[in-house]
């Protein structure tokens, strides 16, 4: 399981060191390319995330925010911030919460990697929903906020807002087994007989549901921004892993905690739906009578979770990690990966 300190994923830091460019040439760029752009540039870097580095821009009055592929090698499908700027430009005239894009650079030369704008949400990102100073009915709130948020995203009719290319329609979750077992093993720094055990049992036994939505990739209550003063979410964030694909599976990635941070607590006393209760809203929400193989969806997710870990770990060891905490994030691939094989062997006991 990772283990963040909340406080050191807030707010706007100085940019650090591997992660500066020319501020100059944005500055240029913007000129001719933001609309209503003026004045002189600043840039700060926010302090969270773990994969494509983003910044605050301040110029004129106005904030935005960028986001950008992280210097250095690179896996070949990761950090695709082209594919952020597509959804989230689809995305605009719909009801699911996202910000308004404004620019789309592929051009190495401005800041030394590819990079997009948009607008700069003036909100609340909830890095830990079972603390902090929130109420029960808060953490209802943000919590029943997202379940509405996602399932918003995937009621889009997708070849409506002119998607129908963004991926695949169907085998979505087999070739994410073959992708992040792929990834894995690209990445991989030691031996985890749990991932192997994954990588043995996830492509076997896929649930056969032929649904077919955008999904998100990676969504998470800390990947919404919410609204400063009210518990809704306003904007959903970090889009780089979405495609066309398997709702349920999307979905299961936002109840993943229930099977890991929140076991054990008392969640009616912090006001945090049941699982059960979770599911029942999304399923009504999307017109769903039900979901089978759940525990398969969860597995999977965190088989996802674990490489992605996995990745960061790799990333510490090259020294192109995006964040101060990628190094406790990667030390936990392998207790993800023991949780993840412990929901298909219910014999596995989690410490």
């Amino acid at each position: 399981m990772t283990d963040f300190q909340v406080d050191e994923n807030t707010g706007t830091i100085e940019v650090q060191e591997r992660h500066q460019f020319d501020v100059t040439s944005l500055q240029d760029y913007m000129r001719d390319n933001v609309d209503g752009y003026s004045g002189e540039l600043s840039v700060e870097e926010f302090a969270g995330g773990q994969s494509n580095p983003t910044y605050l821009l301040t110029a004129g009055g106005n904030r935005y925010v960028l986001r950008r592929k992280p210097p250095g090698k690179l896996l070949k499908s990761a950090h695709a911030v082209d594919r952020e700027y597509r959804v989230l430009s689809a995305l605009q005239d719909t009801e699911v919460p996202t910000a308004k894009t404004y620019a789309l650079c592929t051009d190495d030369s401005i800041i030394g990697t590819w990079f997009y704008i948009m607008e700069y949400l003036d909100g609340r990102v909830i890095w830990d929903s079972t603390a902090g100073p929130y109420s029960p009915q808060e953490r209802g709130e943000f919590w029943d906020s997202a379940n509405e948020a996602m399932a918003k995203l995937h009621n889009v009719d997708f070849e409506a807002v002119g998607l129908s290319d963004f991926g695949k329609h169907s085998d979505y979750i087999a070739r994410q087994v073959s992708r992040w077992s792929g990834q894995y093993e690209y990445t991989k720094t030691e031996e985890n007989p749990y991932m192997d055990n994954l990588i043995d049992y996830l492509p076997k036994n896929v649930p056969q549901d032929a649904s077919c939505s955008i999904v998100h990739g990676d969504p998470q209550i800390a990947n919404m921004m919410m609204h400063a003063k009210e518990n809704r979410v306003i904007g959903i964030l970090d889009w780089e892993l979405s495609t066309l694909g398997c709702p349920i599976s999307d979905f299961a990635y936002l109840c993943r905690p229930y099977r890991d941070m929140l076991q054990g607590l008392d969640l009616k006393s912090l006001g945090i739906p049941s699982e059960e209760e979770y599911v029942e809203a999304y399923c009504r929400r999307t017109g769903r009578s039900g979901i089978d193989n759940w525990d398969y969806y969860i597995a999977f997710n965190m088989f996802k979770m674990a490489a992605i870990l996995q990745g960061i770990a790799k990333r510490v060891l090259d020294g192109t990690a995006a964040s101060g905490h990628a190094e406790s994030a990667g030390s936990g691939a392998s207790d993800m990966a023991k949780l993840a094989w412990a929901q298909i062997d219910k014999t596995v006991v989690i410490d």
